[in-house]
């Protein structure tokens, strides 16, 4: 069994054991007695690589020798070279504000859709988004960089509809049509718009009404090839659970078997024991509500326009399927989606000129998905970007010039596809691969305010070895000078994922960090990008209408900010 196996208590018992001080943290405790089986190990491979005569005492001084390099290459050759090389970080922690950084979550949300609460790409919403970044950068003395690009977008143009309608009791008798005005027995049941039904990515139009009485066909868990095959010129429904494919391939199978709409159903509850998140959400009585998710528009040869693609909670979706598929149930929905054709998106950057042409870039998305004002996913990550720069541009006043040049970027179009970050690769290509020394990533950098019962955990990913390094003894200062009690609040996690596109041990291509790691390399041979990334913990909401400051906990930016701004701040001024 591991020492990180052990309990806390285990582990002070061992070190009493051994006659060392216990640490306050198990952590500490951890690495205290790692690094005495180092010690004692480094002690017997030094005994034994001496001749027989060599006494304990006589290694101890030789081991000394060794820690002076006088003699190491002549004794072990290169089984301990690079033993005691590893360069140490001996910078400062900066200081960040979660005042400040709260202050900014808050004037974005300001910014939102007056009904749907979003900033969409593409949007007025989107475009005063970038337009509010780019006057703080200015007014944080940076030089302002407006990038704008014109990409594969949506526009919903009026406020989607979905209706349910029950026929009366009379019309099958009376020759009546069902659901007509003249059955006035008929029960009609609105189901609401962001909270029990939402839009997917670059869903199609159609104006359906109950006298169209269009089908609709159970597809169960999407797996079974013959109900799509006879599910043309029908809707669609698909209960999300086992066997569910991804929106992109679910919106290709719509549009190869000619269906008139798409539902997805968020979870059956007869489908397993452990519901999704989206299902545990407080005050919603279990119930799962539905969620924003786009599409690979790079997957399709052109976009259906005419099949609306639609996403109710479970109880809706229940029913349907027991009220429409299997009753004299009819549905109705009126969904207005123009998904051809492009909208411009921005990227504004805050630039801090350095000595060089060499590039640090920190980034995050300032679109959020249109159904949600989007506090954490990803205000929380624009925010910190925002806080970072005001902080460099104050420590450019007392330091002086950096020698890497800084940007502070946020990003349109990451929630349809990263299509901004995408984009300003795309168009920066050669100078990010001469001179990008660094891409720092904030997407949901945030954990939520329970927890307890949502854990207390962030996740610092990066694609190089010696940027890992680096930041472990960044988390390791963080957790021994504490700032504002951080440490004792939060745990941190550190990964190095620095396998090839698509392999189990590479970067995730999720969100905009991914083109500047992947995309950089156009040719065989092209080195990827280096780049680092902050995930948090306990955000359900995320994507729904309940992405709201109810949950928002500024202090855990913090977190991310000081570590990865200090590693920038260390490379920069030294």
């Amino acid at each position: 069994m591991g020492y990180d196996d052990q309990t806390h208590v285990e582990l002070g018992e061992l070190l009493k054991q051994r006659g060392m001080e216990v640490p306050r943290t198990k952590k500490e405790r951890v690495a205290a007695l790692e690094e005495a089986d180092a010690s004692t190990s480094f002690m017997s491979r030094a005994e034994s690589a001496l001749p027989s005569w060599a006494s304990v005492p006589v290694v101890a001084a030789v081991v000394m020798l060794v820690v002076a390099g006088s003699v190491t290459a002549l004794l072990f050759g290169d089984s301990i070279l690079g033993f005691f090389s590893d360069d140490e970080f001996d910078g400062d922690l900066i200081d960040f504000d979660p005042v400040q950084a709260r202050a900014f979550t808050e004037g974005l949300l300001e910014l939102g859709h007056p009904v749907w609460e979003g900033r969409m790409s593409g949007t007025a919403e989107e475009h005063a988004t970038a337009q509010s970044n780019l006057d703080n950068f200015t007014s944080f003395g940076l030089a302002a960089e407006d990038n704008s690009y014109a990409v594969p977008m949506f526009e919903i143009q009026d406020e989607p509809q979905l209706r349910i309608c029950l026929p009366g009791s009379i019309p099958l008798f009376s020759g009546i049509a069902p659901c007509s005005l003249a059955d006035a027995d008929r029960q009609e049941i609105d189901v609401i718009h962001r909270e029990e039904f939402v839009l997917q990515g670059y869903s199609g139009s159609a104006d359906y009404q109950f006298q169209d009485n269009i089908p609709v066909v159970d597809l169960g868990n999407a797996t079974d090839e013959g109900a799509w095959e006879n599910a043309s010129a029908s809707i669609g429904l698909v209960f999300g659970q086992g066997g569910v494919s991804s929106n992109t391939q679910l919106f290709l199978k719509a549009q190869q078997s000619d269906l008139y709409g798409l539902i997805i159903v968020t979870w059956d509850s007869t489908g397993g024991e452990n519901p999704p998140n989206n299902c545990k959400l407080p005050g919603e009585q279990g119930r799962c509500v539905p969620f924003f998710k786009s599409v690979d528009t790079s997957q399709f040869e052109s976009l259906p326009p005419g099949i609306p693609f639609l996403m109710v909670d479970n109880e809706v979706g229940q029913l349907i399927r027991d009220q429409v598929v299997n009753g004299e149930g009819r549905i109705a929905m009126n969904i207005q989606v123009d998904n051809q054709g492009e909208r411009d998106v921005k990227a504004p950057c805050g630039i801090l000129p350095g000595k060089t042409d060499e590039l640090i870039i920190f980034g995050a998305h300032h679109d959020t998905v249109y159904n949600a004002a989007g506090a954490v996913d990803d205000t929380a990550g624009t925010a910190t970007v925002l806080e970072l720069a005001r902080q460099f541009a104050n420590m450019a006043e007392s330091k002086g010039e950096p020698y890497y040049t800084l940007k502070f970027c946020t990003w349109g179009g990451e929630e349809e596809g990263l299509h901004g970050s995408k984009a300003f690769v795309a168009a920066y290509m050669g100078q990010l691969q001469d001179n990008l020394r660094l891409y720092i990533n904030l997407d949901m950098n945030h954990v939520d305010i329970d927890l307890e019962n949502r854990g207390n955990g962030l996740w610092m990913i990066g694609n190089d070895v010696t940027d890992m390094n680096y930041i472990q003894q960044i988390v390791d200062r963080f957790e021994e000078e504490n700032p504002m009690g951080l440490a004792d609040k939060y745990v941190i996690h550190t990964n190095t994922l620095d396998g090839e596109q698509g392999s189990n041990n590479a970067m995730p291509y999720n969100s905009d960090h991914a083109p500047f790691v992947y995309d950089l390399q156009q040719e065989e041979g092209d080195e990827p990008g280096r780049a680092l990334l902050c995930y948090g913990s306990g955000s359900w909401e995320y994507h729904t209408y309940r992405d709201t400051m109810d949950r928002f906990n500024g202090d855990s930016l913090a977190v991310s900010g000081i570590i990865y701004g200090s590693y920038a701040a260390w490379l920069s001024w030294g």
